[in-house]
């Protein structure tokens, strides 16, 4: 999703219950960690939450977890930011509406810029000068890398990756919309480094955050992606 002022087949339904901070009942005990709320992380042992207050909010709280012992175990947390226009649900969302999408997400491997952080062993595929996100609803490669750009994806309806130096020095791919794309829905929805405000649909925490993120998520573990808000129980679809 082009990041503007500051760059974001089976079906399962994920709870996210109560979703945000685990805050304990008046004079009862803490609740359990998010994840352990969750009808469905991912089938997974590392999953990372991206929690706003509620749908209209362009900041929140990421944090990555790790399964021990049969519970979720906080790895990290750091401030993040959403779509310019707050959250929408995944499988109704409309591309160009600077929304981030709800829902549980694969992350299929990194990209950047810079080098890897040390220790990184996610599958990370370097930026260069003629990579490109094709987002042309009439390409045949909407919804993925091109390089060079395809012939028949419009460079006004691309992200020329380079030139966003800062959002993309280090970046996931998020699951939105790409294992069958459906043309409309949204491209080009990434875990990323901050720019200067809310992104245009994506998720972006600060630097040293998504290096930290890096160097912990280990693709033997199947991390996920579940973005969502706080409160109440939210049904969402992963594509």
């Amino acid at each position: 999703m082009r990041p503007g002022a500051a760059p974001a087949a089976v079906l399962l339904c994920l709870s996210l219950l109560a979703l945000g901070a685990g805050r304990p009942p008046a004079g009862g005990p803490a609740a359990a960690p998010l994840p352990d709320r969750m009808a469905d992380t991912g089938g997974g042992t590392q999953l990372i939450t991206a929690v706003a207050p509620d749908t209209s909010s362009t900041s929140g709280t990421l944090t990555w977890w790790d399964r021990r012992d049969g519970r979720w175990v906080a790895a990290g947390s750091a401030p993040a930011r959403f779509g310019a226009n707050g959250l929408a649900e995944g499988t109704t969302r409309r591309q160009g509406t600077s929304t981030t999408p709800t829902g549980l997400y694969r992350l299929p491997y990194a990209f950047g810029i810079r080098p890897a952080p040390a220790g990184t062993t996610y599958s990370y595929r370097p930026v260069r000068e003629d990579s490109w996100w094709c987002q042309d609803n009439a390409s045949r490669h909407y919804n993925r890398w091109s390089e060079p750009r395809a012939a028949d994806c419009r460079a006004a309806e691309a992200e020329h990756l380079i030139t966003y130096r800062e959002q993309y020095a280090h970046a996931l791919v998020v699951g939105f919309n790409y294992r069958e794309p459906v043309r409309g829905r949204g491209a080009g929805i990434f875990l990323h480094v901050n720019g200067s405000g809310a992104t245009a649909g994506c998720v972006s925490v600060p630097a040293e955050a998504m290096r930290r993120i890096l160097r912990w998520a280990e693709p033997g573990r199947r991390p996920h992606l579940a973005i969502g808000t706080r409160d109440g129980a939210t049904a969402i679809t992963r594509h």
